[in-house]
């Protein structure tokens, strides 16, 4: 005879672990008996005087409430206390007995726990940067909050938000998949690419799901919520605003140049970057996060295209210069042809100030300082080269200078952020600005 839970009762998850068949509630009593007799043998240990107290303090009960009720009453409330605290119990033990690794369930609950009590951070970009950021971050705490931009309108992302009006969902996408296992199959589907078939070539799976759940929910952040319970990600993502914001930038020859993919291909240098609509609004969501963060993680990514787009959303650049959080821009290694051009440490930094509109945004810049002796050629080739540090310029700005090796290791000579090196360097500066 099968049994039906949902169509035969009716009932909450606490009544469920009381339902026949379990084979859980022997193991209860056991477990109840042998608490009772552990903590009767240590009452003893006391020279039995808490024996006594209990004992006299239940009888005092009993001349104002009838035996049987209060017998009954300690009964209910502990059973109710007894069963609650084991079934969370079991629960966090499964949880952890689930995740992957080769770790214990001892190792894999401390160490989960440790991540919980973690410093509460707020990274802001776009990109592959912020991505790249917070797969290195998640190490050392799960209290993440990845702020995103949303003015993408290219590749499958831009298709997406031409055809169906929903906002750009490849970055957030990114930060999502950054922030689950990466060892997870469903992590690797959520990042699938279709390679072919008409209507599909170019799409990720999960910029799909994301707008499917888009549909569904009625709007994006419900959509990112849900995507992140089911690659159980450690933090949040948010994006920067539910508006539909576009990029619009002037450059110093007087150009102005619509769309986010189209500021790049226009090579000239930006003068001024804005939005269309020109105001805006913040998640209200984001704002929270970042006036309650402990640390505020700026880039890296595209200087013009996932990091300042942020900025210029009502209210983030005010909420960032106002929170109490310690503040820290990780600047790219190399120059992006067609957005930073010839660009210095100082130039990376006077441009974020400049679309805060003078704001107090950064407390310190953490630069690379270190190169492949076997630096690849193509970068040289496309005008891309490694982003000076001017101390001159940088000192009357009155920031710091972090200066760590952040690249990974490329036997092609390929200059890349290490997401480890990153974060272990964004954190240990965050650690040491405490100790001041």
């Amino acid at each position: 005879m099968s049994f039906n839970f949902k169509d035969n009762m009716n009932v909450t998850k606490e009544v469920g672990w009381l339902l026949p068949g379990l084979e859980v509630k022997r193991w209860f009593l056991l477990i109840f008996f042998g608490s009772v007799m552990i903590v009767l043998g240590f009452m003893v240990l006391a020279n039995v005087r808490p024996i006594y107290i209990t004992l006299e303090l239940i009888r005092k009960a009993a001349l104002v409430l009838p035996s049987n009720i209060l017998a009954a009453l300690f009964i209910l409330v502990g059973a109710v206390v007894f069963f609650k605290g084991w079934q969370k119990t079991t629960l966090s033990i499964m949880d952890m007995n689930s995740a992957k690794g080769n770790e214990s369930i001892l190792e894999n609950l401390y160490r989960r726990r440790k991540l919980n009590k973690g410093a509460k951070i707020v990274a802001i970009g776009g990109g592959t940067g912020l991505s790249m950021l917070l797969r290195g971050i998640k190490k050392y705490t799960s209290n993440i909050t990845a702020i995103v931009t949303v003015g993408d309108d290219g590749g499958s992302s831009g298709r997406l938000r031409e055809e169906l009006g929903i906002l750009p969902p490849g970055d957030i996408r990114n930060c999502i998949a950054a922030l689950g296992d990466d060892e997870d199959l469903i992590t690797e589907l959520f990042q699938y690419r279709f390679k072919n078939g008409e209507g599909l070539e170019g799409h990720s799976f999960g910029n799909l799901f994301l707008t499917a759940l888009c549909a569904i929910t009625g709007n994006m952040v419900k959509a990112i919520k849900e995507s992140a319970n089911v690659l159980n990600i450690r933090g949040v993502v948010l994006p920067a605003t539910l508006d539909d914001m576009k990029l619009g930038a002037e450059f110093e020859d007087g150009r102005i140049i619509h769309g986010e993919s189209n500021i790049p291909e226009a090579n000239g240098q930006i003068k001024q970057l804005f939005t269309e609509p020109a105001n805006c609004e913040a998640l209200p969501e984001a704002l929270s996060a970042i006036a309650d963060a402990d640390l505020i993680i700026l880039g890296p990514g595209s200087l013009y295209t996932s990091v300042i787009p942020n900025l210029l959303v009502n209210g983030i650049a005010d909420a960032i210069s106002k929170s109490k959080a310690k503040k820290i821009y990780v600047c790219n290694i190399m120059t992006q042809p067609g957005e930073t051009t010839d660009y210095t440490v100082a130039s990376h930094v006077n441009a974020l100030f400049k679309h805060a509109k003078g704001r107090h945004i950064v407390d310190a810049v953490l630069v690379n300082n270190s190169l492949p002796d076997n630096i690849s050629e193509g970068y040289a080739q496309s005008g891309s080269i490694p982003v000076r540090l001017d101390m001159e310029n940088i000192a009357p700005i009155g920031i710091e200078v972090v200066s760590q090796k952040l690249i990974q290791e490329s036997k092609e000579g390929l200059v890349r952020h290490s997401s480890n090196r990153v974060a272990r360097a964004v954190y240990y500066w965050y650690k040491k600005t405490l100790k001041k």
